[in-house]
């Protein structure tokens, strides 16, 4: 196999020599992952280097290690091997029962509130494809969809130094929750006509906050700033939400995290809202895909469904 990008003709096992070293950091290793022999590995290797006119690896007495443009190169022939696996898998697919699967990246914004109807609506009308929920921190999955391992990541606007050659739609606003159990004493003084929420009542309770790798930190720490709170006696720190929902459930915490987390089960009463002014922690929430790649069939017709689903929420 052979792709000719820009009159250099690069071909598959350059790039499989490549991403073997780069994960093994050793030529023979991958040599042998690879079941070549070692000068037929350094040779593909001296190949490469000599198409792209740049060293892509540094010899040391333990193997060799990445150059700063080898660096650069692997991200990208990473995303290129990625993207042949999942081209393959999904003509397997299509082979095998006429179906194909698209691969969807979800923060905890989304999780519970927007994606079970999505992806309810998209099989409903979609039956043969198959739909594959990654979760995880905004950092990871963002990096997965630059590899191509994710179609889309679906969640809050990532930071602004994360978001180059990648595309955000947005879909709607989303601001933030403080949560208690329903029997919660702030909760009963609130609903007996009591003055609304104060944030000084924090210092009283456990209140769970998010870790600092999640999206919605800054948003937290400048609204608890705002009140003089820039730290909290008695804090936990989960990315965990069946956690939050259990923790706060069963004593008096305080939780505070996006509203699509519990939106749930606020309408469902297993947890209850304080009455508490966070109109400036609203955040963007969308779709985020790469600019260089084209969506399959399968992805655009889910982006669509997501979008209706959005469309009912912002409403």
């Amino acid at each position: 196999m052979e792709l000719d990008v820009s009159d250099r003709p690069v071909k598959f096992r350059h790039f499989r020599c490549f991403a073997e070293v780069a994960r093994l950091g050793s030529v023979n290793r991958a040599a042998e992952s690879l079941a070549i022999t070692q000068p037929a590995a350094s040779k593909t290797l001296r190949e490469l280097e000599e198409i792209l006119e740049v060293p892509l690896f540094e010899r040391t007495r333990r193997g060799v290690k990445l150059t700063e443009q080898g660096m650069v190169f692997r991200r990208h022939a990473d995303a290129v091997l990625n993207a042949l696996r999942r081209g393959m898998e999904s003509v397997d697919a299509l082979r095998a029962a006429g179906g194909g699967f698209v691969t969807v990246g979800v923060l905890p914004t989304v999780a519970a509130r927007l994606m079970p109807d999505s992806v309810r609506r998209f099989i409903e009308v979609q039956p043969a494809q198959t739909v594959r929920v990654i979760s995880g921190t905004n950092p990871v999955l963002i990096e997965r969809l630059r590899q191509g391992e994710l179609d889309m990541v679906v969640g809050r606007l990532s930071n602004p130094e994360l978001m180059a050659g990648l595309n955000f739609e947005y879909l709607y606003s989303e601001r933030l929750s403080f949560v208690v159990r329903p029997g919660h004493p702030l909760l009963a003084r609130q609903r007996a006509g009591g003055p609304d929420f104060a944030m000084a009542a924090l210092r009283d309770h456990v209140v769970i906050l998010p870790t600092p790798e999640m999206i919605i930190r800054p948003a937290v720490e400048r609204l608890l700033a705002q009140h003089g709170l820039e730290t909290l006696p008695r804090s936990v720190e989960s990315v965990s939400n069946a956690f939050g929902r259990t923790f706060t459930r069963s004593t008096d915490a305080i939780w505070i995290i996006s509203h699509g987390v519990v939106a749930t089960d606020v309408e469902e009463g297993a947890l209850a809202e304080l009455a508490v002014d966070t109109g400036e922690s609203r955040g963007p929430v969308g779709l985020t895909t790469r600019i260089d790649t084209v969506p399959t069939s399968a992805a655009t017709m889910f982006m669509d469904t997501v979008r209706a689903v959005a469309e009912r929420v912002r409403g």
